[in-house]
């Protein structure tokens, strides 16, 4: 009888060791350090390296922060997401190089069930269907390109010399992200239509493929003025730093200001800012980097410790329990004091 006594309290000692383990285990997880790894397309994009490094400035004692650049290769944003999953992140920021072919990030993420949450460069939509765990973060990309057809129907009402040759036409040049890019089409797309709902008859002397690049700009941005001149009434730009491009280009030419047309872009920069600011560009549209860094963060932080998008619907409005999108913003020269130094 005492052995079976001493079996059974040697037994019931060594069951609470170790469920007190499994509790200190517990707690400790639950108190470890959240780990957020971050894949960007291109760190030398102007407006993604400034959403970037505000996401970095939410890293704290509790938030580890590892952001790798995959300088326009897929094939190396996927081995930087294997990386990242080896190394124990408990959530990935992707921003994809090519948002057509998200397949070998999100085997990975799956295999090793790892939350994703793309952002700015959105995926195709029927492919953020294929496994619960992946996210959206940016902004609706034809809410950007009517608010830039809005700025450029204002100034052709507000600035009648627009319209140097007076034939009752504005013409018009695209400077346009990459090709194919879902983005770059469906801004110059609702850019072109919002002026025509606008009332605004125009006509476009050509387009060119600048892939975001404010150099590449200015290269098109100077075959266009030797092309077309004086002809030349507006320039509609995908973002910011290809209008400053268009900037460049005339002031190498050494073409008096007065002579310039109107230059629009989008994301509100802050060399865009300036630019406004300095009368070179007629206005952009804020692309609310600030607001995308924190919806990123503080959905990676929830998802992080196994909670659920939903636990942000009394902040951000969430589609499709997937995405959190931010609105967009005009600029011009009377508003602009309220973005800059955002």
């Amino acid at each position: 009888m005492k052995k079976v006594l001493v079996t059974l309290l040697t037994a019931l000692c060594l069951l609470t060791t170790i469920l007190s383990g499994c509790g200190k285990q517990s707690e400790n997880k639950s108190e470890s350090k959240i780990k957020i790894g971050v894949s960007a397309y291109d760190m030398y994009d102007t407006f993604l390296g400034q959403l970037v490094e505000q996401f970095q400035s939410f890293q704290n004692e509790n938030v580890e922060i590892v952001v790798y650049n995959a300088a326009q290769s897929q094939q190396t944003q996927n081995s930087q997401v294997r990386k990242m999953i080896e190394d124990g992140m408990d959530v990935i920021c992707v921003n994809l190089v090519d948002r057509t072919d998200p397949t070998a990030v999100i085997d990975a993420a799956r295999k090793a069930d790892v939350p994703v949450i793309f952002f700015n460069r959105e995926l195709v939509e029927g492919d953020i269907g294929r496994w619960d765990k992946l996210f959206y973060v940016g902004a609706d990309a034809e809410q950007s390109g009517v608010m830039e057809g809005e700025l450029a129907a204002w100034a052709c009402i507000t600035n009648k010399e627009l319209d140097r040759n007076g034939d009752g036409m504005i013409q018009f040049v695209v400077l346009e992200g990459e090709a194919g890019h879902q983005d770059a089409i469906v801004r110059t797309e609702a850019s072109i239509n919002t002026m025509k709902k606008q009332g605004i008859e125009i006509d476009k002397l050509g387009y060119a493929i600048a892939n975001w690049n404010r150099a590449q700009a200015q290269t098109k941005a100077t075959q266009f003025i030797e092309d077309y001149g004086d002809d030349i009434e507006l320039v509609l730009s995908n973002n910011d730093d290809m209008a400053l491009g268009a900037i460049d280009a005339y002031e190498a030419m050494a073409i008096p200001r007065n002579k310039w047309p109107a230059i629009l872009g989008i994301d509100g920069t802050d060399v865009g800012l300036e630019a406004v600011k300095d009368d070179k560009m007629v206005g952009t549209v804020y692309n609310d980097k600030e607001g995308q860094a924190t919806a990123m963060f503080e959905l990676a932080c929830v998802l992080a410790k196994g909670g659920s998008i939903d636990e942000l619907s009394d902040k951000y409005t969430i589609e499709n329990e997937r995405y959190i999108r931010l609105p967009y913003a005009k600029v011009t020269s009377s508003n602009i004091i309220q973005f800059i130094g955002r």
